[in-house]
């Protein structure tokens, strides 16, 4: 996996203003969930993002890296966060190096699951996500976008 130049931004996210952009890397462990949330918590706070759109976006990267770890077989996961110039609009993005389809399967948990509602949360919170092969690493890249709140 190599890590993205910081130039390269988001194509979903063109403005006139030029964007914040953050990458970070992550061994693909459980135990990275929860070091990918207290990354992007600490990054959008001192971008000053309004806190229901960071307390969404840290549940979002908390969700994507939990599905990475869990189904692709990735050694190694990276994260993007890219922060509109008007702060407008906030994407979040998650590269792994899997060989899982490129649109991962929403799967409907039963209520007595533990697991399986990750991509319900992702679709109820983000106001668009998707997927696709990935031009970071190996495997796909899910991304969602949130509308930074004042």
């Amino acid at each position: 996996m190599h890590l993205p130049t910081p130039s390269a931004p988001a194509p979903a996210l063109a403005t006139n203003a030029q964007p914040r952009e953050y990458w970070f890397g992550l061994p693909a462990l459980r135990t990275s969930a929860r070091s990918a949330r207290d990354t992007v918590r600490d990054r959008l706070r001192a971008w000053e993002v309004p806190g229901d759109t960071c307390c969404d976006a840290v549940l979002l990267v908390s969700e994507l890296t939990t599905n990475a770890v869990l189904h692709t077989g990735s050694g190694r996961v990276l994260c993007g966060l890219t922060l509109t110039g008007d702060e407008r609009r906030l994407r979040i993005e998650l590269h792994d190096e899997g060989r899982v389809p490129v649109h991962p399967t929403a799967h409907r948990a039963g209520p007595g699951e533990e697991n399986g509602r990750g991509l319900f949360l992702v679709q109820q919170l983000a106001d668009r996500w998707g997927s696709a092969r990935s031009t970071r690493a190996e495997g796909k890249v899910v991304w969602a976008e949130l509308t930074a709140h004042p």
